[in-house]
C-alpha cells in the first residue's frame, strides 16, 4: 500500500510528516494489541496445564468481569464446579481453597480477553474519528475486531466441551480451534502493523528464492504449531518421554493402530507426538538452510534481523521442546515452550513480510 496523504482525512495535503507520525501511531497500537494477545496465549497455556479452564461454569460476557465478592458467591461457584466430572475424577475433595487457586487463573484469562477488546476498540474509534487510519485499512480492522469478538464465543464453545459427562478436560479439536483463532489474530495484527510501518519490501538479490524459502518456513512453523496443539489437547506430551526414540524406535510401533488411518493424526497419542517431533525437526532443518542462504545474499539489515531472530527462536524452541518432553511437561516450561512458538511465528512473519513482492509503487517519505 503506497503512502498517500489523501488516505488520511485529518492530514493537510502537504503534511507528509504528520502522515508518517500517524502511521507510526497506528502501527504502535497494533503491535501493543499483538503483545496483549501474546500474553493471552501464555495465560491460556497456563490455564490448560493447571486444569483451571473448567473452574468457571458460566459465560457472562459483561457481568462475568466481577469476581466473587463474598463467601456465599464462592460457595455457589464451588458447588457448580462440584457437579462436573473434573472435580469428581481429578480434584475431588481439594476444598474451597483449591478451587480458588484454579478459579483466579481462569478469571484472569477471561478478563484479559475483555481488556484486549477494549484496547482494540477504544483506540480504533479515536484513530478513525480523527482521520489517523487510512481509508483502505478500515474494513480490515473492523473485520479483525469482529473476529476477536468471535474468539470469546469460540473460547466458551471449547470450555463447554469439558462439562460433558465423560470429560475431565476440553475437547482437543475445540482447543485447537481456540488456539488457531488466537494465533491468526496475533499474526494478522503483526502483519498489519508491519504493513503500516514498512510500506516498501526490502530489495534483496535473488529475492524470489528467499521469498519462497521464507514462505516454506512459515508454512512449516504453522503446521508444527497445529501439531503441537493436538499434542496439548490430547496430553500426548505425558507419554513417550524419551528422545529421539519412542519405545526404542524412531517411529513408534503404535503409529497406525487406529482405523481409518486419518484418526491417528488427531486421536492416537503415539502418532500425534511423532508428527509434532517430525514437523519440528523439518522446520529446524528448513530454517537453518534459509538462514544460511539468506545471509549469503547480504540482504538489508531488517531482513538480516528477521533471519537471525528466526534462527535463534527455532533453536531455542527445539531445545525447549525436548526439555519439556524429557521432564514430563512441567507447567512453567510448557508455557514458555508455547510462548516461544509465538515468537517463532513472529519472526517467520517478519521475514516473509520483509521480502514480499513489490506489487505497488511506494512513495518515498
Amino acid at each position: 500500500m503506497p503512502f498517500d496523504v489523501r488516505d488520511f482525512p485529518g492530514v493537510p495535503p502537504d503534511d507528509r510528516a504528520t502522515g508518517l507520525r500517524n502511521r507510526r501511531l497506528v502501527a504502535g497500537w497494533l503491535f501493543s494489541v499483538a503483545a496483549m494477545i501474546f500474553v493471552m496465549i501464555g495465560l491460556g497455556g497456563a490455564t490448560r496445564l493447571t486444569g483451571s479452564g473448567l473452574s468457571i461454569m458460566e459465560w457472562k460476557p459483561l457481568t462475568g468481569v466481577l469476581p466473587p465478592l463474598n463467601h456465599a458467591d464462592w460457595e455457589k461457584l464451588y458447588h457448580l464446579y462440584q457437579q462436573i466430572p473434573q472435580y469428581t475424577l481429578v480434584n475431588h475433595g481439594f476444598g474451597l481453597d483449591g478451587f480458588k487457586r484454579i478459579f483466579w487463573l481462569e478469571w484472569t484469562h477471561r478478563v484479559w480477553g475483555r481488556l484486549i477488546g477494549i484496547a482494540f476498540l477504544g483506540p480504533l474509534i479515536w484513530l478513525w474519528a480523527t482521520g489517523r487510519i487510512e481509508r483502505r485499512l478500515r474494513p480490515w480492522l473492523l473485520m479483525l475486531f469482529v473476529l476477536g469478538a468471535l474468539q470469546g464465543a469460540v473460547g466458551w464453545f471449547m470450555v463447554a466441551s469439558g462439562f460433558r459427562p465423560d470429560s475431565t478436560s476440553v475437547s482437543p479439536d475445540r482447543l485447537e480451534l481456540h488456539l488457531l483463532f488466537a494465533l491468526m489474530l496475533y499474526a494478522a495484527m503483526v502483519w498489519t502493523g508491519l504493513s503500516v510501518l514498512q510500506r516498501a519490501p526490502a530489495s534483496v538479490r535473488h529475492g524470489r528464492l528467499l521469498r519462497c524459502l521464507a514462505a516454506g518456513c512459515l508454512g512449516l512453523v504453522a503446521l508444527t504449531i497445529v501439531a503441537g496443539g493436538f499434542v496439548a489437547g490430547t496430553h500426548a506430551g505425558f507419554d513417550y518421554n524419551t528422545f529421539p526414540l519412542m519405545e526404542g524406535r524412531l517411529v513408534p510401533p503404535d503409529y497406525a493402530r487406529l482405523t481409518p488411518f486419518h484418526r491417528n493424526l488427531t486421536d492416537n497419542l503415539a502418532a500425534v507426538q511423532f508428527d509434532h517431533r517430525l514437523l519440528a525437526t523439518l522446520t529446524a532443518i528448513a530454517v537453518t538452510a534459509t538462514v544460511g542462504v539468506g545471509f549469503g545474499m547480504r540482504p538489508p539489515s531488517r531482513v538480516r534481523w528477521s533471519l537471525a531472530a528466526l534462527g535463534v527462536t527455532v533453536a531455542v524452541q527445539y531445545v525447549l521442546g525436548v526439555a519439556t518432553l524429557l521432564l514430563v511437561v512441567p507447567p512453567v516450561l510448557g508455557v514458555i515452550h508455547q510462548l516461544n512458538a509465538v515468537l517463532v511465528l513472529t519472526a517467520a512473519c517478519a521475514l516473509l513480510h520483509g521480502v514480499r513482492p513489490a506489487t505497488v509503487r511506494v512513495a518515498h517519505l
